[in-house]
């Protein structure tokens, strides 16, 4: 080949092939941009397998709390409210005084009463006299029998007007006590809204407080009738009775949260479903010697049931759309499927699932937002799900 010797063709052909070199080397580069591109693309988002198990599975209920007895305390008695004897909060024994009305038109009643009951007493004693003196002398016919037959029916008369002075004292008396208004059980006494010198009345729409023995504490609340079916098929036992007793320990949590430390036991069922709700009241009790809890707390309280081979699937790895649920199922190739599943309800963050999906079956946890069906990605390990069972275990990262 001939020496190319002009100076400009030999600049042309200089910056030819300094172009074509550049243009090289820029699709070598953009190819290794593409390859590079093309593997960051491949996300490496965490899986589990799902395993079918035994678990325990909690069903929230709320609840109200109720003492084991509370009170409205209210006067049998009109009058001035003399003395207040005790403080909002204060706990009380079994008949320490509360409250004391003025009883100074009580006590003259009863004094009165008392004095009526002596007298008529007496009259019965004069008459038991009249009639045992005419003895002897109808014996001796001294005396026609009439008249003794007189006398024991005024004698009976007398011990009758005697028996009614007596009641009438003993009612008189059972007003003067009510005069001071004690605590019908051990218990926390409530808000006090009447003051002393208060006229209260025992007609009276307010009570002077109210008295909540709080020992141990009821949580009521209720389930519908299906909930009630499922219940009668859960726990075992050919008996109501034996099916609550068969139910383990209940858990309290307050409406702060925090979950009461001490576990309560369900202990009764209403007798009938309420006909405009269609539902049936349940009660389960909880120690309280530390006074913990108050008459009107609420809450929610938890039934634990035991399910057999079910999978647990944590929320967070499925996707609602048109009111079904998704999950994306790993397929051979680290490929993704978009896959329907079945659930029949919730255990804490995990859904039941029970169909759509197989024991053994992978699926992707997390990262799913923007999954599309189809894609491939790079399985990493996972947690298993949360629950009340290990329901389900991580896959070892490929």
């Amino acid at each position: 080949m001939s020496r190319i010797t002009s100076p400009i063709l030999r600049r042309i052909v200089s910056r030819f092939a300094l172009t074509a070199l550049f243009g090289a080397s820029v699709a070598l580069a953009g190819c290794g941009r593409k390859e590079d591109d093309k593997k960051v693309m491949i996300p490496a988002l965490p899986v589990m397998r799902v395993e079918a198990g035994d678990a325990d599975i909690p069903t929230p209920y709320s609840v109200r709390l109720e003492g084991r007895s509370d009170a409205e305390i209210r006067p049998q008695v009109d009058g001035v409210l003399q003395e207040i004897l005790v403080k909002e909060g204060d706990l009380v024994k079994k008949g320490q005084p509360l409250f004391r009305i003025d009883d100074s038109t009580y006590r003259e009643l009863y004094n009165t009463a008392v004095a009526a009951r002596q007298a008529a007493e007496a009259q019965a004693s004069v008459a038991r006299v009249n009639a045992e003196k005419l003895v002897p002398l109808v014996e001796n016919k001294v005396v026609a029998p009439v008249q003794l037959t007189t006398a024991k029916a005024q004698e009976q008369a007398a011990k009758a007007a005697a028996a009614q002075a007596a009641a009438q004292a003993r009612a008189a008396r059972i007003n003067l006590d009510y005069s001071v208004v004690k605590a019908p059980f051990a218990g926390y006494v409530g808000r006090i809204p009447f003051r002393q010198g208060t006229l209260v009345t025992k007609n009276q729409a307010q009570p002077l407080t109210t008295l909540a023995d709080v020992s141990r504490m009821y949580a009521v609340f209720s389930i519908s009738e299906l909930e009630f079916a499922r219940f009668k098929g859960i726990y075992p036992g050919n008996t109501i009775n034996e099916k609550l007793a068969s139910v383990p320990p209940v858990t309290l949590t307050l409406s702060d949260g925090s979950v009461y430390p001490h576990p309560g036991k369900l202990e009764s069922l209403s007798g009938g479903f309420d006909r405009v709700t269609g539902s049936i009241g349940m009660r389960a009790s909880f120690p309280n010697e530390a006074g913990l809890l108050r008459s009107g707390n609420s809450g929610t309280v938890s039934l634990s049931a035991r399910f057999n081979g079910i999978m647990l699937v944590p929320q967070t790895a499925t996707v609602d759309l048109q009111d079904k649920i998704f999950v994306f199922l790993l397929q051979p190739g680290s490929k993704v499927k978009k896959q329907v599943v079945s659930v029949s309800g919730k255990s804490g963050p995990n859904y039941i699932v029970t169909a759509g999906i197989r024991p053994g079956d992978t699926i992707v946890t997390a990262g799913i937002d923007k999954l599309k069906d189809g894609a491939v990605v790079k399985p990493a390990a996972a947690v298993p799900a949360a629950g009340p069972a290990p329901a389900a275990t991580p896959v070892n990262a490929r």
